[in-house]
């Protein structure tokens, strides 16, 4: 029987914990019952794997206004929201369309505009200046007056985040030129400039925003993952007290933590941030139900990693973005061979890729290649497998592949292995080739466990004595 709360449990489900934070922390109510329910509804959200339903004794009216006053309170912070509202009312005036009320909101915004907090502000500045060009023709001085005051006491604070945006696209050419070829080191020192950037309070949101996700590319690429977690838990701070706060952008900060906690290897809060990342579907969902996908498998939590896929698969179908649509092709394989469903893995993956070979070597094929390895290692098809890796050349692709962050010499490993197995070279020369690479990812701690679990793939088709000698 359906529950006669469903609709407040469904848009209670959907609210995120730096929201209901931020929410209990600006509340007011006279009504504790009110509190006790927005309180249950704080616990809901950071309890991912927690439930406390809702009193269906409770006068339902307290539920609906409850709801009316979340949404109304968090509009009044979402950036987005602004943005939106920037946009039609800059129409307005340039269509000559803008209403009596509407200027008489944009007035009021003019006069309380909070410069210490404004995302949009180089926006905002040029909405205003086309609105001083629309006052002035129509002789409105004492508008005019205040528009014009709002620009000229702000010039200068505008004039630098345009200069600093403008910086910021010759920043991002360089450093996602770095990170796509990996060992090209770009002509300029970004990471100073960007740190300024970011903790820089005279800069408008955006500009500090845009400097925290290059630091994310750069510190990545470097591998110094301490220097983010300092950078995101200074964001973190911020979007509690609903400073910056949008739902697309909290969304993104978790999947962006999830990432961050795997490079320390702290699985279960990266779970957690993923779980979190996937409450809301925007354009990014599938990009996040991959990366949690990655988490679960990586904590053997495989039933779940397959459910999550499967509830996830219409949106798969629905999506442009073939780096995602292959990504979650890699991982949905991994969760069905890791559920004893390889061959399953294997005709799903041979059927994706008649139809779509040339966009899965331009997107993720190392992935791709790797599950549909494995599903040939899980029904020990080793010629098979052999015949696979040699006919798309896959081995010299992973050659060129190493330079990657992310490298994992899979298709080596399982040739390798594949090999011996089909007796084509010794034992020895698979021990060769296997304590080669672990040397190489000694000292490579944030690969090290992945690399761990290509070596427990391989055990699996040994015997004791061979697992002991490769020392798995």
């Amino acid at each position: 029987m359906r529950n006669k709360l469903q609709k407040f449990t469904d848009f209670a489900n959907g609210l995120l914990p730096h929201e209901t934070e931020y929410l209990l922390s600006v509340q007011q109510f006279q009504d504790k019952k009110k509190l006790d329910i927005l309180e249950q509804i704080d616990f809901n959200c950071k309890n991912i794997h927690l439930f406390k339903p809702f009193d269906e004794e409770v006068d339902k009216r307290k539920y609906s206004n409850l709801k009316t006053w979340i949404e109304e309170h968090l509009a009044e912070i979402d950036v987005d929201a602004q943005y939106d509202w920037i946009a039609r009312t800059n129409q307005s005036i340039m269509t000559d369309s803008i209403t009596p009320e509407e200027e008489k909101n944009l007035l009021k915004t003019i006069k309380d505009y909070p410069l210490s907090t404004a995302f949009y502000f180089i926006k905002f500045y040029e909405l205003v200046k086309d609105y001083r060009q629309f006052l002035l023709i129509r002789m409105r001085y004492a508008e005019h007056r205040q528009a014009d005051n709002f620009l000229k006491d702000n010039k200068e604070r505008y004039d630098y985040c345009s200069a600093v945006s403008e910086k910021m696209h010759e920043a991002t050419l360089d450093i996602v030129h770095q990170y796509s070829q990996h060992d090209v080191e770009p002509p300029h020192d970004w990471e100073s400039w960007l740190t300024n950037c970011f903790y820089d309070e005279k800069l408008d949101g955006l500009n500090r925003y845009l400097a925290l996700v290059r630091l994310t590319f750069l510190y990545n690429n470097y591998r110094k993952f301490e220097k983010l977690l300092v950078n995101y838990d200074a964001i973190d701070a911020l979007f509690r007290k609903g400073i910056y706060y949008s739902k697309r952008l909290l969304v993104n900060y978790y999947g962006n933590r999830l990432l961050l906690h795997t490079r320390f290897n702290e699985f279960d809060k990266a779970e957690y941030y993923g779980y979190l990342s996937t409450r809301v579907k925007n354009n990014d969902y599938l990009h996040y139900i991959n990366n949690l996908c990655s988490i679960l498998l990586r904590g053997r939590k495989n039933e779940a990693a397959l459910k999550l896929m499967r509830q996830a698969h219409p949106e798969m179908k629905r999506t442009q973005s073939f780096h995602n649509k292959i990504g979650f092709m890699g991982f949905y394989t991994k969760a069905l061979n890791v559920n004893g469903l390889c061959r399953n893995g294997e005709s799903y993956v041979e059927s994706f890729l008649r139809v779509y070979k040339n966009e899965v070597f331009e997107h993720r094929w190392h992935l791709f290649f790797t599950a549909y390895l494995e599903s040939l290692l899980g029904q020990k098809k080793y010629v098979k497998l052999l015949q696979i890796v040699k006919r798309f050349k896959l081995l010299d692709r992973e050659r060129q592949y190493r330079k990657n962050a992310a490298y994992l010499p899979t298709v080596l490993l399982y040739n390798a292995l594949a090999e011996f197995k089909d007796e084509k070279i010794t034992f020895k020369d698979l021990n060769k080739v296997f304590q080669q690479e672990k040397t190489a990812f000694a000292d490579r701690k944030d690969r090290q466990q992945q690399f761990l679990d290509v070596a427990k793939t391989i055990g699996e088709h040994l015997t004791d004595g061979e697992r002991s000698r490769l020392n798995i």
